[in-house]
């Protein structure tokens, strides 16, 4: 487990004490294992082995050789010094508007965390839509920074495609995603995530739940791939019941490439030799350690993966939102400007909010906005 599932399956059983045990973690936030014929799928998938989902090549959640266990990282956790985790001010944003956006005009607009509302083809998608307060089942965990949350499921158009990458809390969001129920027309996620959803009663027609490399033609000149991502799921106790993948959106105007959470590894250039690149990269970044270093990136493996798939602009997501991690909170894009001096592709910087032309972005020359706050 990672620090994130350490708060859920440690610091949260405490919770289960207080708030009533059984009756918690039967909430229906907390979902259901893949059952019936989604599990029979599941049992027929090769990265699913000895009863749970793997990798493509073995790693290690937490690293034996990091000097930290659970019990280290949940107390660092708890008592440690967090002043320099979150901003002593409201983040700053950009709030676009965005139901009068032009719908063919390709662009993309971040909103904090690794949330995107993305406009291609014609088509609107939301990805890992987290517009509550919390990134956790309890009130008290993982709190969005101030003035990171400018956005509601009110503000949402109508949704062609939402993609969730994983079952993770800061991804996968209960409230989130039924506050959306009546605007989304097609869902994609990897497989057993549909679970969750047919459990929340989604119609289960517009459920489009597959394994890595996998192609969802939605339309003929409108495609979403399933790739891979070296990561783990679970929003409790049961380790990686489902999958967790990246995603290629492809149409003939422009490619984009969202890598969903997850550590360094080989995949990222077979990605790019896969699709001859992408126009646009949304790239984790943030909520890294060595602890967990397996199964989240640093920043220069971040730029590293950028250069790897092929990507003519890299936009950083995990961050701005959450302090899931013990470094500070400006510290990933500090780090990944750095780093991305001399690379091939261009970084783009955006407030929360701010919407990014795709076809246009050279002309974009965000301001470090990190650098403003304290």
């Amino acid at each position: 487990m990672n620090r994130r599932n350490f708060i859920i399956g440690g610091v949260a059983a405490v919770g289960l004490a207080a708030v009533g045990g059984i009756s918690f973690i039967h909430r229906p936030e907390f979902g259901r294992l893949p059952q019936g014929e989604r599990l029979a799928r599941i049992q027929d998938s090769p990265h699913y082995i000895n009863g749970q989902f793997q990798n493509l090549v073995p790693v290690q959640v937490m690293r034996e050789d990091s000097g930290e266990n659970r019990f280290v990282a949940t107390a660092k956790f708890l008592f440690g010094d967090k002043s320099a985790l979150s901003p002593q001010e409201p983040m700053l944003s950009h709030k676009t508007d965005l139901k009068s956006l032009d719908i063919s005009r390709d662009l993309v607009v971040w909103m904090g965390h690794s949330t995107f509302f993305l406009q291609l083809g014609g088509k609107r998608i939301l990805i890992d839509p987290v517009f509550s307060s919390y990134a956790s089942p309890v009130f008290f965990i993982n709190k969005a920074f101030p003035g990171s949350n400018i956005y509601t499921a009110e503000d949402m158009p109508e949704i062609d495609v939402l993609a969730i990458s994983h079952d993770h809390w800061d991804h996968l969001d209960y409230p989130t995603v039924m506050a959306l129920k009546s605007k989304v027309k097609n869902i994609v996620c990897p497989l057993g995530v549909g679970e969750y959803f047919e459990q929340w009663s989604f119609n289960p027609q517009i459920l489009h739940e597959e394994d890595w490399d996998t192609e969802i033609k939605l339309e003929k000149d409108f495609s979403i791939n399933i790739v891979s991502s070296q990561h783990f799921s679970g929003r409790f106790i049961t380790p990686n019941p489902t999958l967790w993948c990246g995603f290629a959106f492809i149409t003939p105007g422009h490619k984009v490439y969202y890598s969903g959470d997850g550590g360094y590894g080989e995949h990222f250039k077979a990605i790019g030799r896969q699709f001859g690149g992408f126009d646009l990269m949304l790239g984790e970044n943030g909520q890294y350690n060595m602890a967990w270093h397996d199964i989240h990136m640093l920043p220069e493996e971040t730029a590293q993966a950028a250069e790897d798939v092929g990507a003519r602009m890299l936009l950083p997501a995990h961050g701005g939102k959450f302090a899931l991690a013990r470094h500070p909170w400006q510290e990933p894009y500090q780090e990944l400007t750095r780093y991305s001096q001399g690379k091939k592709y261009k970084l783009l910087t955006p407030e929360i909010g701010e919407a990014v032309y795709i076809d246009d972005s050279q002309a974009h020359n965000f301001s470090p906005w990190w650098e403003q706050m304290k």
